[in-house]
Parts: C-alpha cells; sequence; structure tokens
C-alpha cells in the first residue's frame, strides 16, 4: 500500500495530498522525523505510565490518573510557553532541540523506575520529560512551514500531522509487543518464588496488562514485591526502546535548518479553484 500510494502522488495525482517534493530537503526529512519521534515517545508515558502506577505502586485507577497530570499538565504549559517564546523572538530551532534533550533524559530516567522508587521520584521524571515533550509540539511546525512555500503551507501541516498521528499508534502497539513479551519471558521466575500457575498464567503476555488488580490480591509479600519488580522490569525494556527512539530524533534534530521568520503579511490564495483557474 505504501508503495502504490507513493507511486500515485508521484506519477497518477494531479493535485497530490502529500507532494513528494516536501522530502527533498534534509531539514523537512529531518523535522518530520522530529515530529515522528516526538508523537512515538511523549504518548508512551502518557498510556503506560498508568500501568506502571497500577501494578508497581498498585495504584486505583483514579490515583494512577492523579499521578500522570505532573507530566500532562507540564506538557500543556510548556507547550503555551514554547508559543509565547516563537512569538517574540522568533526562535523555534533552540526549543527544538531544548525539547529533543529533555526528552530523551527523561524516558531515559523512567527506566530507573522499579517497585521501591518514590513518589517524588517519579514525579521529578515527569516532569523533565514533560517539559521535553511540550515543548515539541508548535516548534517542530514552524520550522516546517518556514521551509516551504506558502502555497505548500496547508499541505506541510497536514502531513505533519498524519506523521505524528502514524507515530502515536505505531508507539502503543510496539510499546505493548515489548512489554509482553518481557511479560512472558518472565514467567519462569514467578513461578520459581512459588506463585501459583493460576495467577502466573494471568500475568503472563498479552493478558498481564489486563490483570493488573491481581497484584493487590497475592498475600506472600516476597511473591507481590516479585511480580511488582516484573512489571516494572518489562515496563523497563520498554522505555529503553522508546529512550533509543528518542536519541535518534534528537540526533535528527541537528539537521533542521534555521530560517529567520518574517513578521510580514502575504494573502495566498488556495484551493483547487485557484489552481484550475491558472491552468
Amino acid at each position: 500500500m505504501s508503495v502504490f500510494f507513493i507511486f500515485s502522488e508521484r506519477k497518477l495525482a494531479h493535485y497530490p495530498l502529500m507532494p513528494l517534493g516536501l522530502f527533498g530537503q534534509k531539514s523537512n526529512v529531518a523535522t518530520l522525523f522530529v515530529g515522528f519521534v516526538h508523537g512515538f515517545v511523549f504518548i508512551a508515558a502518557e498510556y503506560y505510565l498508568p500501568l506502571y502506577f497500577q501494578s508497581a505502586k498498585e495504584a486505583s485507577p483514579i490515583r494512577s490518573g492523579v499521578l500522570i497530570l505532573p507530566i500532562t499538565v507540564t506538557e500543556a504549559l510548556l507547550g503555551i510557553t514554547a508559543g509565547i517564546v516563537i512569538n517574540r523572538t522568533g526562535r523555534y530551532l533552540e526549543l527544538i532541540w531544548i525539547g529533543m534533550t529533555l526528552l530523551t533524559i527523561g524516558n531515559g530516567l523512567y527506566i530507573h523506575l522499579n517497585a521501591t522508587s518514590s513518589i517524588a521520584e517519579i514525579v521529578a521524571f515527569e516532569l523533565v520529560a514533560g517539559i521535553g515533550a511540550g515543548l515539541l509540539f508548535e516548534p517542530p511546525l514552524i520550522a516546517l512551514q518556514a521551509m516551504v512555500s506558502q502555497d505548500d503551507t496547508a499541505t506541510a501541516t497536514a502531513t505533519l500531522g498524519f506523521v505524528r498521528n502514524l507515530a502515536t499508534s505505531m508507539s502503543i502497539v510496539l510499546g505493548g509487543v515489548v512489554f509482553q513479551n518481557s511479560m512472558q519471558m518472565n514467567a519462569p521466575g514467578l513461578r520459581a518464588v512459588g506463585l501459583p500457575a493460576d495467577i502466573t498464567q494471568q500475568l503472563s503476555g498479552s493478558t498481564a496488562a489486563a490483570n493488573v488488580m491481581v497484584v493487590g490480591t497475592i498475600a506472600d509479600p516476597a511473591q507481590k514485591l516479585a511480580v511488582k519488580q516484573v512489571f516494572a522490569g518489562s515496563l523497563r525494556n520498554m522505555w529503553i526502546l522508546y529512550t533509543c527512539v528518542s536519541a535518534c530524533g534528537l540526533a535528527a534534530s541537528g539537521f533542521i535548518a534555521k530560517s529567520v521568520l518574517s513578521k510580514e503579511h502575504s494573502e495566498t490564495k488556495t484551493g483547487l479553484r485557484k489552481k484550475k483557474d491558472e491552468e
């Protein structure tokens, strides 16, 4: 399907949905890749940290929602801040560099989370990652729009949105695969500590995430701690994946070109009617 889409956009489409010329500049490719990485990485914490809270920390669904607020609120506030900074200074490239750096560090810090991590430690990690993620919602869009003509601004914007949406969906699936495989690999260790076979089965593979509340029913302290550590360890493998992907995005951000943003407004007519009139 991807090959056919590319062929269609290049050879068949008179008005392509995604002009392949966008990918002709190194800066645009780097910007789109950063947008992909941002979508791939930031959604992971919002989706999988509640799983960590409910398994390794035995938090209720409501409490896990409260514990995720530091990162979501921080992302919102820094997203607003980034827009203000760009509006006043015209500088966006530095925000991308800072954002990618903090996003990489924040996800790297998640690797250290375990069953005994304190709430203060977790919140601190969330703030670092949240600042990084929040700084990356707007600047990549500005970087892309600054490098294309006004006629291509709409399609460039839509392309970045498509790339981000694709990244978030891929992130959840790939992260889930890593988590499920890790839980399956740790099943023998759970049996070794004396955990009953039925509970071990519930906490293995694809059923593990759906049975986090089983952790609270385990009476033996040693067995419960072992289960919590297995959950945290399986999530750790996932955080390693996201940290590596984020590091690739950080490297790619170095190829984004700097452009001076214009404050002059020029009217551009868009739409198929205008194009047909010109033809």
